[in-house]
Protein backbone atom coordinates (compact mmCIF):
# COMPACT_ATOMS: atom_id res chain seq x y z
CA UNK A 1 0.00 0.00 0.00
CA UNK A 2 1.28 3.43 -0.89
CA UNK A 3 0.41 6.67 0.86
CA UNK A 4 0.57 9.93 -1.06
CA UNK A 5 1.53 12.55 1.50
CA UNK A 6 0.99 15.29 -1.11
CA UNK A 7 -2.62 14.28 -1.77
CA UNK A 8 -5.53 16.38 -0.59
CA UNK A 9 -7.15 13.10 0.53
CA UNK A 10 -6.53 12.49 4.25
CA UNK A 11 -4.05 9.74 5.08
CA UNK A 12 -6.59 7.78 7.13
CA UNK A 13 -8.90 7.61 4.08
CA UNK A 14 -6.00 6.46 1.93
CA UNK A 15 -5.36 3.67 4.44
CA UNK A 16 -9.00 2.59 4.47
CA UNK A 17 -9.17 2.62 0.66
CA UNK A 18 -5.82 0.83 0.36
CA UNK A 19 -7.02 -1.96 2.63
CA UNK A 20 -10.31 -2.13 0.71
CA UNK A 21 -8.34 -2.46 -2.54
CA UNK A 22 -6.20 -5.22 -1.01
CA UNK A 23 -9.29 -7.10 0.17
CA UNK A 24 -10.96 -6.78 -3.25
CA UNK A 25 -7.74 -7.94 -4.94
CA UNK A 26 -7.65 -11.02 -2.73
CA UNK A 27 -4.58 -10.06 -0.72
CA UNK A 28 -6.66 -10.58 2.44
CA UNK A 29 -9.37 -13.22 2.30
CA UNK A 30 -12.48 -13.17 4.44
CA UNK A 31 -11.70 -14.26 8.02
CA UNK A 32 -7.98 -13.59 7.39
CA UNK A 33 -5.96 -11.25 9.58
CA UNK A 34 -4.94 -7.83 8.23
CA UNK A 35 -1.81 -5.93 9.33
CA UNK A 36 -1.93 -4.51 12.84
CA UNK A 37 -2.11 -0.81 13.52
CA UNK A 38 1.52 -0.90 14.63
CA UNK A 39 2.60 -2.73 11.46
CA UNK A 40 0.78 -0.18 9.31
CA UNK A 41 2.18 2.77 11.26
CA UNK A 42 5.76 1.51 11.11
CA UNK A 43 5.56 0.33 7.50
CA UNK A 44 3.97 3.53 6.23
CA UNK A 45 5.87 5.83 8.63
CA UNK A 46 2.70 7.38 10.01
CA UNK A 47 1.21 8.02 13.42
CA UNK A 48 -0.53 4.94 14.88
CA UNK A 49 -3.61 7.08 15.62
CA UNK A 50 -3.90 7.78 11.89
CA UNK A 51 -3.67 4.09 11.07
CA UNK A 52 -6.30 3.34 13.73
CA UNK A 53 -8.62 5.98 12.27
CA UNK A 54 -8.35 4.35 8.83
CA UNK A 55 -9.04 0.88 10.18
CA UNK A 56 -11.94 2.16 12.27
CA UNK A 57 -13.66 3.25 9.07
CA UNK A 58 -13.57 -0.37 7.94
CA UNK A 59 -14.78 -1.56 11.33
CA UNK A 60 -17.68 0.91 11.24
CA UNK A 61 -18.62 -0.36 7.77
CA UNK A 62 -18.51 -4.01 8.82
CA UNK A 63 -15.53 -4.81 6.58
CA UNK A 64 -13.14 -5.82 9.37
CA UNK A 65 -13.64 -6.80 12.99
CA UNK A 66 -11.42 -7.10 16.04
CA UNK A 67 -10.64 -10.33 17.83
CA UNK A 68 -9.63 -9.20 21.27
CA UNK A 69 -5.97 -9.93 21.94
CA UNK A 70 -5.42 -11.34 18.43
CA UNK A 71 -5.89 -8.56 15.89
CA UNK A 72 -8.12 -7.33 13.09
CA UNK A 73 -9.73 -9.70 10.60
CA UNK A 74 -11.66 -9.37 7.35
CA UNK A 75 -15.34 -9.95 8.05
CA UNK A 76 -17.42 -12.60 6.34
CA UNK A 77 -19.25 -10.96 3.45
CA UNK A 78 -16.69 -8.14 3.17
CA UNK A 79 -16.04 -8.79 -0.53
CA UNK A 80 -19.73 -8.48 -1.34
CA UNK A 81 -20.14 -5.33 0.80
CA UNK A 82 -17.09 -3.71 -0.78
CA UNK A 83 -18.20 -4.67 -4.28
CA UNK A 84 -21.62 -3.10 -3.73
CA UNK A 85 -20.10 -0.01 -2.10
CA UNK A 86 -17.73 0.48 -5.02
CA UNK A 87 -20.58 0.04 -7.54
CA UNK A 88 -22.68 2.61 -5.66
CA UNK A 89 -19.72 5.02 -5.50
CA UNK A 90 -19.04 4.49 -9.21
CA UNK A 91 -22.65 5.38 -10.01
CA UNK A 92 -22.62 8.42 -7.73
CA UNK A 93 -19.26 9.79 -8.89
CA UNK A 94 -19.22 8.90 -12.58
CA UNK A 95 -22.56 7.84 -14.00
CA UNK A 96 -24.63 10.71 -12.63
CA UNK A 97 -22.17 13.24 -14.09
CA UNK A 98 -22.00 11.28 -17.36
CA UNK A 99 -25.79 11.33 -17.71
CA UNK A 100 -25.98 15.04 -16.91
CA UNK A 101 -23.36 15.83 -19.57
CA UNK A 102 -25.04 13.50 -22.07
CA UNK A 103 -28.33 15.34 -21.58
CA UNK A 104 -26.60 18.68 -22.14
CA UNK A 105 -25.18 17.32 -25.40
CA UNK A 106 -28.49 15.80 -26.49
CA UNK A 107 -27.13 12.26 -26.43
CA UNK A 108 -29.45 9.30 -26.02
CA UNK A 109 -28.96 6.26 -23.82
CA UNK A 110 -28.12 4.30 -26.98
CA UNK A 111 -25.47 6.88 -27.91
CA UNK A 112 -23.85 6.42 -24.50
CA UNK A 113 -24.03 2.63 -24.74
CA UNK A 114 -22.35 2.77 -28.14
CA UNK A 115 -19.58 5.01 -26.80
CA UNK A 116 -19.00 2.70 -23.84
CA UNK A 117 -18.86 -0.35 -26.09
CA UNK A 118 -16.41 1.49 -28.34
CA UNK A 119 -14.27 2.27 -25.30
CA UNK A 120 -14.13 -1.40 -24.33
CA UNK A 121 -13.01 -2.47 -27.79
CA UNK A 122 -10.24 0.11 -28.21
Amino acid sequence: MQINFESAKPIFLQIAEGLEDAILAGAFAEEEQIPSITELAVGLKINPATALKGINILVDNGIVYKKRGVGMFVAAGAMEKLGQKRKDDFFDHYIIDLIAEAKCLGLTAQDIKSMIERGFTE
